[in-house]
Parts: structure tokens; C-alpha cells; sequence
């Protein structure tokens, strides 16, 4: 019965009145037929009292509760500090009260979860401007070669990566893809390159640039995150071109003589899958003639889907390549490539980052060429 009251605020006011109207018919019977002459005013002081304590209970019970609640709702909408309520009543003020608390808890947790977000998207903004300036604003000039590189990420920081780092008779060419995309994926990649470029001003070859860089990377990333890579280095005084694959996709090589293409697997191990590639990496030669074309991308662009769900694929970037290749020089193959994939893909969303290199091989010793690393 106590419960059933407790519960709803209505049936305690109820039972209140109901209690009161007894208690004053009491009263008032009492002294109208009590033997003893009392002043009839002290049955309307004994009813005004009764009343009285009424407001009080009511105050109690309702008033004060609700304009409490009503305060921290003021409060709540100006913009102002405010309280939690803490009550243990199960009536609809206890209810008010209690949903009042979830409903601020809930505003709490999105407005934390807003200022994450904001410094998260401020540290992005960060991390994607240091992106930009390691990996390179425009192509290098080097001996004998065409060359143009254009790269996308999916989100703001991605995980391809491609660099071009300069000696004096030799030009390293990469590119690179760490599992997945965003913050992780770019943190290694930017450990690679910068591993890439200190062992490039220690070693002579490829493969050895390779191996110390796979040495150092593996104790410092979690096993489940690897980042396949090709390296390529051009001998400016030999004009010979050779490789080493850490697991990356094939390399395409169009010879112009013959107008076929060539899909060459890379081979290796992914860098940081093992301590130790030393066995497994091995650099090797692409021999060129005046005209031949050398053209390396990440898997963004064979894994692409169009709206049905159907892959870029390795087959036709193959045929895209041979294509436009005998028509046209790195410049023509990049951007015609690059407007084949889009109108294959769609408005379907990007889903991977998108690398691509083209190298061309020419007896003269520069050829001037849009630079731009942006891929449109």
C-alpha cells in the first residue's frame, strides 16, 4: 500500500486531502457536540491549521521539487554551470528529476565526445600537413628519365607513400603502402621514409637500403602492420635501372620497340613481416632501351570498386597503360589513367589510397614535364 502511494505523486496528495478532510470533520464535530463550550473560532483556527500544513506538504512534495528542477533547466539552457539532482522519490517528480539527469549526462557525453573530435580534427590537420611536406610537391629532374607520380589519400593521412631521393650519380625511386589508412598507417610510412633516406646516404644499393630499413621498422610496429614497397634505382652514369621488391604489386614495364607490356611481380616480403629479409629481398635489373616506359602504383587503384562492385583490376590498368603509352608520354599515360578510374569508379567512395609512378626511359638528357605529385 506505502508503495503504491510513493509512486505517484497525485495519490499521496490524495490521500493527504483525504486524511486533512477527515481530520477537520473530526475537528468540527468535536466541538460543535463536545459537552464543553469552546469559541467557534477555534474550529476555523484548528481548520486554517490543518489547511496551512497542507501548503506546507504541498510545498514540499511538489513546489519545491519542481521550481529546483526548473532552475537547473534555466540553468542548463543558458549555457550556465549546473546540478545534478539527487533524489529518491519514484513519483513523476522523482521521474522529472531522473530524466533530467540522464538527458544531462547524455549532453556531457556529446560535448566531450565534440571536443574530441575537434582536437582529434585539429591533430589530423596536423598530421596531413607533415604528410604533405615529406612526401614530394613535384618530380626531380634526373638524367635520362621522364618521370611523373601522382597520389590521393582516402582520408586525410594516408598510408601510400613515394619518394624520390637524389645522390650524386645514382636517383632511388619508391613507393609504398602500409596496411590500412589514416593515423597508424601514416606513422609508418613516415618511419619508412625517414629509415629510407638515412640509409640512402649510408649504402650504395638498393638492397642493402632495403634490408636495414625492414631491420629497424620490425621491433617498433605492432605484428599486424607491415607496409609492402618498391624500390628502384636509376645508375645515372651506367643508365641502368634495377629493383627491390618488399612485396608489392607488379611492376609494369612497356617496351617501346615491340609495344607490349610486361607485368613483372616485385617479389620479397613486406617490410616489417620479418626481422630479417636479408634472404628474401634480391635486386634486379630492368633492362631499358630509348623509349620504354616503367609504371608502379599502389593497390587503391587495382582494388577500386565501381558501383556493381567490380574491381579497377591488375588486366585492365594493364590494357589502360599499353593504351595510352603508345601514344603518349608519362605525362598522357598519368592523366588519361587517371581519367579512366575515375569515370570506371564512379561516385563510389574511396576506399584506399592511390599511388601512381610513371618513368620513361629517353636518350635525351632531360625532358621538361608537368611535376605536379596531386593526383586529379
Amino acid at each position: 500500500m506505502f508503495v503504491w502511494v510513493r509512486k505517484s505523486i497525485t495519490r499521496r496528495i490524495g490521500l493527504l486531502l483525504f486524511l486533512i478532510a477527515i481530520a477537520c470533520a473530526f475537528a468540527a464535530y468535536y466541538f460543535w457536540n463536545s459537552p464543553l463550550s469552546f469559541p467557534i473560532y477555534y474550529s476555523f483556527a484548528a481548520i486554517g491549521g490543518f489547511v496551512f500544513l497542507t501548503i506546507i506538504i504541498f510545498y514540499n512534495l511538489v513546489t519545491h521539487p519542481l521550481k529546483m528542477l526548473t532552475k537547473q533547466m534555466k540553468l542548463i539552457l543558458t549555457g550556465r554551470s549546473y546540478k545534478k539532482i539527487t533524489t529518491d522519490r519514484v513519483d513523476e517528480v522523482g521521474i522529472i528529476a531522473q530524466f533530467f539527469n540522464e538527458i544531462t549526462e547524455n549532453l556531457e557525453n556529446i560535448s566531450r565526445k565534440l571536443k574530441e573530435g575537434q582536437r582529434m580534427s585539429s591533430e589530423l590537420e596536423v598530421a596531413s600537413s607533415i604528410q604533405k611536406k615529406i612526401l614530394p610537391s613535384q618530380s626531380p629532374s634526373v638524367p635520362n628519365l621522364e618521370i611523373v607520380a601522382k597520389s590521393r589519400p582516402a582520408v586525410e593521412v594516408g598510408g601510400d607513400s613515394f619518394d624520390f631521393i637524389q645522390g650524386k650519380d645514382a636517383t632511388y625511386f619508391y613507393i609504398g603502402d602500409v596496411t590500412g589508412h589514416g593515423v597508424p598507417a601514416a606513422l609508418i610510412m613516415m618511419m619508412v621514409n625517414t629509415l629510407l633516406h638515412t640509409y640512402s646516404e649510408m649504402y650504395s644499393s638498393a638492397y642493402d637500403i632495403v634490408v636495414n630499413t625492414n631491420r629497424v621498422l620490425k621491433p617498433r610496429i605492432k605484428s599486424a602492420m607491415f607496409m609492402t614497397m618498391l624500390m628502384l634505382k636509376w645508375d645515372h652514369i651506367q643508365k641502368k635501372m634495377t629493383y627491390v621488391g618488399a612485396g608489392h604489386e607488379h611492376i609494369l614495364i612497356y617496351r617501346n620497340g615491340t609495344g607490349e607490356l610486361e607485368a613483372r611481380p616485385t617479389g620479397g616480403i613486406a617490410l616489417g613481416m620479418v626481422p630479417d629479409n636479408s634472404k628474401i629481398a634480391k635486386e634486379q635489373e630492368i633492362p631499358l632501351a630509348d623509349g620504354d616506359m616503367i609504371v608502379v602504383y599502389t593497390d587503391g587503384i587495382t582494388e577500386a570498386k565501381n558501383d556493381a562492385g567490380e574491381m579497377f583490376g591488375l588486366e585492365r590498368l594493364k590494357e589502360t597503360v599499353k593504351k595510352y603509352a603508345t601514344q603518349y608520354g608519362p605525362e598522357g599515360v598519368s592523366n588519361h589513367t587517371s581519367l579512366d578510374f575515375s569515370q570506371y569508379v564512379g561516385d563510389t567512395e574511396q576506399a584506399d589510397d592511390i599511388t601512381l609512378m610513371v618513368l620513361r626511359y629517353t636518350e635525351q638528357k632531360e625532358a621538361t614535364i608537368d611535376k605536379s605529385t596531386n593526383w586529379k
